[in-house]
């Protein structure tokens, strides 16, 4: 393998091997801390991270407001204290030398209001800013109200270049690097544009030397790209590494933290990870984001995914061939829907799917009266964790904090399944972020017998190799 050697990005020598920022409360300021300890950048993530009470126990995000928004506003109070409290674990763990960055989703529920109040808070702490999911025009302009290094999150050239036009160009002197978060291979919310196909994954190489290019024609050659998704061992990679048509290059690595001794997650999260199969990792659209994501196909995805299946187009009045009249709701009020849609929906009534709920787009899906309780309350009890959501119909932008749409009941809440997971909760009943070579956990022979590495072993194999 070639030598892996520092690379100068934010101001300082690094080792090129960032931590990926996973929410909710899975990048933390241990995860953080002991990542840039060993050489590294470490990142947390500061949306809805963990506070800690007097005794030093996680304070479980709890809302007691009885409007979306004085929830919202109890969301924003955790994510501001939540974010400052991991801050000031991985300062005190990696030391004043080492590179700490936060990550924040551009699309997250209070988004500039949790990042102003966590740089303020987290005075000299945090060395620098990762943001994508969505484009984070105003990134720039906080990296400079704090004097702070900004890396934004991209997956193309051409959404680089929009947001270097608009913002970027502005405060050139605080872009630390340039993530290119691939959207086949990386877990999480991905960065899929409309014009690509989610079945037809592109080699990344083409597409971050045109990013490069891009960069360069604004004067950015020597700024560092950082590889997002699918990096397991550098040797794979090692036509990437001191290549001058890519520039320098660093990689971050977001899947393989989760199974280290410090990561926060729970043992069954862990075992899973061991356990997966190739093909186990779907990319899907039912984030409330509207973006697609990554993550392990369990029950959870397999439900939401019966449930799209489970759906007939309805209109509120006769019309070409939706002729049979369907009571739905408590009411018993009359929809129209083709004859082989009614006969579907009988058939999913019969076995026990009784409850037809509407979309945005004038269809029906069908559930229990279990589930659809659940998915009722879910929505009544929204925080607006996100700027908009598809699946509670909020919205932070408009003044009735609604987007003037009717909830969408084929997506689900990701605060709360995100907070229960990362805390302990189910493995098969709630949403599991990952990368797509997350299987590799188990055909990889550094994790055999049930092996768990610290972070600093970790690093050490990354930079040795196999």
């Amino acid at each position: 393998m070639k030598a892996i050697n520092a690379i100068r990005m934010g101001g300082a020598e690094v080792l090129p091997l960032v931590e990926g920022g996973k929410g909710v409360a899975v990048s933390n300021g241990v995860t953080a801390g002991t990542w840039s300890a060993a050489g590294g950048v470490g990142t947390l993530s500061a949306v809805n991270a963990d506070s800690y009470d007097e005794n030093g126990e996680v304070i479980r995000q709890i809302y007691h407001g009885r409007t979306r928004r004085e929830r919202h506003e109890e969301l924003v109070e955790y994510g501001i204290r939540g974010a400052i409290a991991q801050a000031q674990r991985a300062r005190d763990i990696a030391g004043p030398s080492a590179r700490i960055h936060a990550n924040v989703l551009w699309e997250m529920g209070g988004a500039e209001r949790v990042l102003r109040g966590m740089l303020e808070g987290a005075k000299g702490l945090i060395n620098g800013i990762t943001c994508g999911a969505g484009m984070p025009y105003k990134l720039a302009e906080i990296a400079r109200e704090f004097g702070i290094h900004y890396y934004p999150i991209v997956s193309s050239g051409r959404a680089f270049s929009a947001l270097w036009k608009r913002s970027y160009s502005k405060v050139s002197e605080l872009l630390g690097g340039v993530v290119y978060e691939d959207p086949w291979l990386a877990g999480g919310h991905n960065g899929l544009s409309n014009s690509e196909d989610p079945r037809k994954p592109e080699a990344p190489y083409g597409r971050v030397l045109a990013l490069r290019e891009q960069m360069r024609a604004f004067g950015l050659g020597d700024t560092p790209i950082i590889m997002a998704g699918g990096v397991w061992w550098l040797e794979e990679w090692e036509d990437w590494i001191d290549n001058p048509e890519l520039g320098p290059i660093a990689f971050q690595f977001g899947t393989r933290p989760l199974l280290t001794q410090e990561s926060p997650i729970g043992d069954a999260w862990k075992k899973r990870l061991m356990e997966l199969e190739p093909g186990s990792v779907s990319l899907q659209n039912f984030s409330p984001t509207g973006f697609y994501s990554s993550a392990v196909r369990n029950d959870f995805l397999r439900q939401l995914e019966a449930r799209s299946e489970r759906q007939i187009a309805y209109s509120p009045e006769a019309v070409g061939d939706h002729t049979a009249e369907y009571l739905i709701g408590p009411r018993r009020r009359p929809v129209f829907v083709t004859p082989h849609d009614k006969e579907s929906a009988m058939g999913w009534e019969a076995a026990g799917f009784t409850e037809a709920l509407r979309t945005p787009d004038s269809t029906l899906v069908f559930e229990t009266p279990e589930v659809a309780r659940e998915v009722v309350k879910d929505q009544a009890d929204c925080m607006g964790c996100l700027s908009q959501c598809r699946f509670s119909n909020w919205s932070q932008h408009s003044a009735d904090l609604t987007n003037g749409k009717k909830a969408d009941p084929r997506s689900f809440c990701i605060q709360k399944g995100l907070q229960d997971i990362a805390h302990g909760g189910s493995i098969e009943d709630n949403l599991m972020f990952a990368g797509h070579n997350a299987p590799r956990f188990k055909s990889d022979p550094f994790y055999s017998n049930g092996f768990i590495p610290t972070v600093k072993q970790l690093v050490e194999r990354i930079m040795t190799g196999r």
